[in-house]
């Protein structure tokens, strides 16, 4: 899954779901512990055959039927018609910031704590003691207070990936910097033996950005706390300015691959993977991506840029509306799914993570479990969601990684639309 199809800002909810809209389930759930499921999985993904082995597994140890639905990648615009149509499921998953964006912020999604307190059959424990909390407290809340509107069986996160057995890397690199000026030394010493330091896809925001998410984060800057300052004072906070002239050195100093500010996705994706750059950032997702790209001998590794104090982290789980008919049955499914020999299929088969801390990461991806083992993390830009991030950063941004302004001019542009923007949201 790539960052274009997985993560970004949460919008509001996709459709008014007013306090007469009642959720219930679809056809086929059966009074016999069956429920309806809609998966944003197609059929035919690892992800799939995975959920599907266990809700085979499921019927056969409760004899509960399970009624699947593979609804791909627009599921987040059909649940809210359905919930107001009493055509929802009982289960349905998707990340955290669609569920929260199309349901729980409305209050529309059920609370999923009591799952939390069920027993992992064949385990001994509840699934509170394999779901670190950590996951849940980054969370936004709904407005019932809960952030346990999702129970998530697949972490993503975000890094900058590289070749670890590349030649030219290892002499740059021999250890990963721990300060931003020894990322531009390794940056030097890649363009002095002519490899580009970082491969960027230009006229994408969303990853180019998180150099500055990280940088502000490694500041003490909150990202949801800046986008909130009506004012925009917080911009003027020397930090933020100091994360910006990071960012531009970057750019100044020619460290991103040529041509990067005139092509798509997947061009410079393409490039990394075949050696003519060194760095790239995006969710870890991309080491399956590419894994048919890469050349024998590749060895996948990944580090949050130098300063980083928390990584960022977006959940991929299961949901409830709020009125599920089979809310019981089917949060019985999301225990036993949690089961680890049925967990580990996310790593084993779909080569990503799970939030298991006792589930290995797939070999490509050890440094990103590595650096999720920190004590908290962070929702991706601190969880800001909304129109702020396209109507004020994004394009600012993007002038900025493209050369066309400096630091100060970003910063002040930022700050300008960004009281323009508060004062049209009534």
């Amino acid at each position: 899954m790539s960052a274009r199809r997985v993560v970004g800002a949460a919008t509001a909810a996709a459709l008014a779901l007013g306090a007469s809209a009642c959720g219930g389930s679809g056809d086929g759930a059966k009074a016999s512990g069956g429920f309806t499921y809609w998966s944003m999985w197609r059929a035919d993904e690892p992800q799939a055959k995975v959920l599907k082995a266990a809700i085979d597994d499921f019927t056969a140890a409760t004899g509960a039927k399970v009624n699947i639905t593979w609804a791909g990648r627009d599921i987040a615009k059909k649940i809210g018609p359905a919930i107001a149509a009493n055509q929802a499921p009982d289960l349905w998953d998707e990340s955290d910031d669609k569920v929260y964006g199309t349901t729980a912020a409305a209050d529309q999604a059920l609370d999923l704590s009591p799952v939390l307190q069920l027993q992992v059959p064949g385990e001994d424990f509840p699934v509170s003691q394999v779901l670190p909390a950590k996951y849940f407290d980054m969370l936004p809340k709904d407005p019932s207070g809960s952030n346990h509107y999702v129970i998530p069986y697949e972490i993503v996160t975000n890094a900058m990936f590289y070749n670890a057995a590349d030649p030219a890397i290892a002499a740059a690199m021999p250890s990963p910097p721990t300060d931003w000026a020894g990322l531009l030394k390794v940056c030097d010493a890649l363009k002095a033996a002519g490899k580009a330091c970082i491969a960027s896809e230009g006229e994408d925001p969303w990853s180019n950005a998180l150099y500055f998410d990280y940088l502000l984060n490694g500041a003490g800057v909150n990202v949801s706390q800046l986008a909130a300052d009506k004012s925009g004072a917080t911009w003027d906070a020397p930090a933020v300015l100091t994360a910006a002239q990071q960012v531009e050195q970057l750019v100044k100093g020619g460290h991103l691959i040529e041509g990067y500010d005139a092509t798509k996705y997947p061009t410079q994706e393409t490039n990394w993977a075949s050696g003519k750059a060194a760095f790239y950032m995006d969710g870890n997702y991309v080491t399956a991506e590419v894994a048919k790209q890469v050349p024998a001998g590749w060895k996948m590794a990944s580090m949050l840029p130098p300063t980083a104090k928390t990584p960022d982290a977006n959940l991929i789980g299961f949901a409830s509306p709020k009125r599920a008919k089979n809310a019981a049955a089917a949060q019985k499914f999301i225990a036993f799914f949690l089961q680890k020999k049925h967990l580990a299929g996310i790593s084993t088969t779909a080569l990503n993570l799970t939030p298991r801390a006792d589930i290995p990461a797939p070999a490509e991806l050890a440094d990103v479990q590595k650096a999720l083992d920190a004590p908290a993390v962070r929702l991706g830009f601190d969880g800001v969601s909304g129109s702020w991030l396209p109507k004020v950063l994004n394009e600012n941004y993007l002038d900025l990684w493209h050369g066309k302004t400096t630091a100060a001019q970003f910063v002040a542009k930022c700050k300008a639309d960004q009281v323009s923007y508060w004062q049209t949201q009534g």
